[in-house]
């Protein structure tokens, strides 16, 4: 039996004034799963998720987390159902690390409520995981774009909500941390009660962490391929079609991509 759809959006279209960037999209997302999502450059990645998070207003369709219509939602109700971790952060004031991690309790707070304790030690465990503990008390606006980036998504975790959208995550990160990343993303995916839709750029990264895959073209979802499933020459054609010549190559264990 397959665990239930968690995020689902229908014939979702989005635009900047009369520029149509998403022209139909239609995706699902199932509990446990985490889903990459791939396309070039000015494919619409960003304005796709910001659509379905609400943070860019949809011309068309809808989206909903676990049956519910995020459109029907104030901002609050729906950042409890749904997260997005952009790939940088606007803050521009001074402010600490570990104050930016705990805004992710915002949706859950009464007005006026604070974060209390048992906040703050989840947010040092997560920290921990991170690898980012001697970062606890630091100006995040002092940090380095990768730090950032930790921060972020340890605010994208703490705020608990059932369906992760997170616009390259790795996009700052070196080489050990982007491993780091994607293990504890796809950790808390499996942890039970969310999914996760993660854009990004290199598709080995899909191959090793995700469990599928989306292709982003002319504003649709132009094809998917189940990792579990997929066969070189499934992969070789549907990577080709995306980003012109590219080889795939079978090692013990999986595939890896290379430009041909």
């Amino acid at each position: 039996m397959n665990p239930p759809i968690l995020l689902e959006a229908e014939r979702v279209r989005a635009c900047y004034g009369s520029r149509e960037i998403i022209r139909s999209a239609d995706l699902h997302l199932r509990e446990g799963e985490l889903v990459a999502l791939l396309g070039l450059n000015g494919s619409g990645k960003t304005t796709l998720l910001r659509s379905l998070c609400g943070l860019h207003r949809l011309s068309g369709g809808r989206c909903r987390v676990r049956g519910i219509d995020c459109a029907a939602l104030r901002e609050k109700a729906r950042a409890r159902l749904i997260c997005y971790m952009p790939q940088r952060s606007g803050a521009v004031y001074s402010i600490r690390t570990e104050e930016v991690a705990l805004m992710g309790c915002n949706p859950r707070l009464p007005l006026f409520g604070m974060p209390g304790e048992g906040d703050r030690k989840r947010v040092r465990s997560i920290f921990e995981q991170l690898s980012i503990a001697h970062l606890w008390g630091s100006d995040f606006l002092h940090l380095s774009e990768g730090q950032k980036q930790l921060v972020i998504l340890a605010r994208a975790i703490v705020q608990d909500a059932p369906a992760m959208l997170l616009d390259e995550p790795d996009s700052a990160l070196d080489f050990v941390n982007r491993h780091l990343v994607f293990t504890q993303i796809r950790s808390v995916v499996q942890g039970g009660g969310r999914c996760g839709l993660v854009t990004m750029h290199d598709p080995n990264f899909a191959l090793a962490y995700c469990d599928r895959i989306l292709f982003l073209q002319n504003g649709s979802i132009c094809g998917e391929v189940e990792v579990a499933r997929a066969s070189r020459s499934g992969l070789q054609t549907a990577l080709s079609q995306l980003y012109g010549n590219v080889e795939v190559l079978e090692y013990a264990g999986g595939y890896a991509v290379v430009k041909s």
